[in-house]
This record gives structure tokens, sequence and C-alpha cells, in this order.
């Protein structure tokens, strides 16, 4: 996602209570989920870390985050995947982010690094900048706040045109050769689209077609075959670690 921030913490504990058993146990109406994920909301609730330790299956959305503390200890530079850049991501993702630059590469499609691995003092930084551009409600929908960024598991990229300008300075980047070949063939390598079109409801947040989470192969091949927004999909699989 681009910088942008988050929400505020709730103000009492009893609060916090009576929002995880909503958040637990909510359906909203008309609306069609995988089974348990929540509706979305607004909280300062901690995220599950993956038991395998790759953050493949860490649901991160405007209610669950990760601790100030957290950061991936495998990172390594962007360059080893395969792009002219070294800011870091983690080492595990990084045998399927080279497969899919050669396989874009051999298609005709160059693809460069937007934003890659974000601490969360990076992210706090960025969310203040959305705000002070669009206002605090427009980048609640637009940006994470520190803590609840897939950019801080060190498996969330975000991709532009090579030689092109900021993905969101673009009426909708899905339209460039980049981004259609991406929303084709993303998933064969083990991203997904986080944040899809009209499934902001579902979601969390705003359409935002250059931010691509590494999931791996399996999990990518299950949300592509069932046409799930990957939250979803994540929260319905929580058990199965």
């Amino acid at each position: 996602m681009p910088v942008r921030p988050v929400r505020r913490r709730g103000p009492a504990a009893a609060w916090t209570l009576a929002l995880t058993l909503a958040l637990s146990c909510a359906s909203p109406a008309g609306a069609v989920r995988a089974e348990g994920a929540p509706p979305c909301a607004h909280a300062d609730l901690p995220a599950r870390v993956a038991p395998a330790g790759d953050g493949r299956w860490t649901v991160l959305d405007t209610a669950h985050g990760l601790p100030a503390t957290f950061r991936p200890d495998d990172l390594v530079p962007a360059r080893e995947a395969g792009f002219d850049d070294d800011r870091p991501l983690r080492a595990v993702l990084v045998p399927d982010l080279r497969a899919l630059l050669a396989a874009a590469e051999a298609d005709g499609v160059a693809l460069e690094l937007q934003s890659a691995f974000r601490d969360h003092a990076y992210q706090a930084r960025t969310f203040a900048h959305w705000v002070a551009v669009d206002g605090y409600e427009k980048a609640l929908a637009t940006s994470a706040r520190a803590g609840h960024s897939e950019h801080q598991l060190g498996t969330a990229i975000d991709l532009r045109s090579a030689g092109g300008p900021a993905p969101w300075d673009l009426d909708d980047w899905a339209t460039t050769p980049e981004g259609a070949w991406m929303a084709a063939n993303g998933w064969r390598f083990g991203f997904v689209l986080s944040y899809p079109s009209g499934a902001e409801d579902r979601s969390c947040y705003a359409y935002e077609p250059w931010h691509w989470r590494w999931v791996g192969r399996d999990v990518a091949a299950r949300v592509q075959e069932r046409g799930l927004v990957p939250r979803e999909l994540l929260w319905e699989v929580r058990g199965e670690e």
C-alpha cells in the first residue's frame, strides 16, 4: 500500500472486549463471506503471527495488527530476487519472485519495485503523510496505520511499470501491460492481490492493483480458484496451520 496512517486504540477495556466479540461473531447483512471472516472495523487487536513463521497465514487488516517490535529475521535486498533495488524483503519469497520476474520479462513485461518491507516507524510516517494529504478519514480507507500494514510482514510488495510513475498516480495501474500481466499471472507464483476492486467491505481497504502479497503458490491457487479476497481465505484457514 502507499504510505498512509491507520486507526486509534479503543478507549476502554470493556469496549475492546465487546469489539473482540463482535469481530468474532458478526455477519454483515447482505454480504457473502468466507466462514469466520469478520466485518471490517477499526481497532488495535493483536494479529496472530503464523506458527510456520513465514507470515503467509497472518491476517492484518484495519483491526488486527503487529507489535511495533515485529521485524522478520530473514530480510534480504530485493536485488536477490532480480530487482535493481536494495530495499529489503523476506528471503522466503525470493525464489517465487525471481521466477515471476523472469516470466514477466519473457513476456515482454518490465516490472519495478515501488515499495517492499516497511517497519512500524516507517509506516507511521507513511500514514501521517496521507493524513496530511487527504485527511484522516480518507487515509483510513487508503492506507494502513502503523502495525496494520502487510508491508511489515516483509512479504508484501508494491509494483510499478519500469520507468513509470507511482502506480497510484495512474487512473488504474491494472490497465497497463504490467498491471494486466500481474492480474493474470501473479497467483501462479504465489502472489495475491490483497485489495481487489469492488471488495472494500471485505478487504477493508480501497482498491490497490499494485499491492501484491506473497502467500505461497498453494494458498494463492486457492484464492484464485475460489475468487476470494485473500483476507477471507486467511480467516477461513486460520485453524489449518
